[in-house]
């Protein structure tokens, strides 16, 4: 359930917004003055994520593996961890990927194994973009340094287990 806020301005609003709610709540509570449900269809995303399967940083190798599927969310030597969202996927499902895979090294050298590698820049999200980003399944995490966006289960295992149980519940629903 989405709520829209009216809120007329005020001089009290601006000193002190949380007050100046919760007040207008309590004195027009009985109408719902200022608060309305939203209606209307709400605007769903069509891709998919790639999820971090492990912890780690990400590398450049990983990261340009990855983008030819995907729009990244971040760069190389980012710190991740299991159940991060780490880019868009191309496609409706969610990938795990492996974003801190490292280059197998070995004694031969190649000239086509050695050119430089050119990623695209990571889209990064403001905090606005990434909460009308998430789905139901995922959450927002916010840091005085950055903005992380993951999955509410953590683990693969989980997030199945979690994935099938809502599917019952919604059967039960229905039935």
């Amino acid at each position: 359930m989405l709520l829209e806020y009216i809120i007329p301005l005020n001089p009290y609003w601006i000193i002190s917004p949380i007050s100046y709610l919760n007040a207008m709540q309590r004195h027009h509570a009985p109408q719902l003055y200022g608060y309305a449900i939203k209606t209307g269809e709400s605007v769903q995303r069509q891709n998919g994520v790639l999820v971090a399967m492990e912890a780690g940083e990400t590398t450049g190798y990983a990261l340009y593996n990855l983008q030819d599927r995907a729009v990244m969310f971040m760069g190389p030597g980012v710190a991740v961890y299991e159940g991060m969202i780490v880019g868009e996927n191309s496609r409706d499902n969610d990938l795990v990927v492996n974003p801190c895979k490292q280059k197998q090294m070995s004694n031969m050298r190649s000239k086509a194994a050695d050119e430089a590698i050119t990623l695209t820049p990571p889209h990064i999200l403001t905090l606005e973009q990434s909460i009308e980003y998430i789905s139901e399944e995922e959450l927002v995490e916010v840091t005085p340094k950055s903005i992380r966006l993951r999955k509410k289960y953590s683990n693969k295992s989980q997030r199945k287990k979690s994935g099938k149980e809502e599917i019952d519940h919604r059967l039960a629903k229905l039935g």
